[in-house]
């Protein structure tokens, strides 16, 4: 049972935070190359936010936005 451990210990040690050591050891010669998987992943909620906020105004252009706060069967008429 203990290899069993041991080889999950080696799989992430070893195998899968390889990347994560190799971008630790970066950090030291390049803050920003260090950080590039955070200004990419930055960069695609930024792109993300701008086109849902575009389709929001889009949708409340043309009318079709639906504000009915009974879209709740527990927020309707109470009886």
């Amino acid at each position: 049972m203990t290899s069993f451990f041991e080889g999950i210990q080696y799989l992430f040690v070893n195998i899968l935070f390889a990347p994560l050591d190799f971008l630790r050891s970066l950090e030291l010669k390049s803050w920003f190359g260090a950080n590039t998987i955070n200004w990419i992943f930055m960069i695609i909620c930024a792109v993300a936010i701008v086109y849902w906020i575009k389709q929001l105004k889009l949708h409340k252009e043309n009318g079709e936005e639906y504000q009915d706060t009974t879209a709740h069967s527990f927020l309707g008429d109470e009886k």
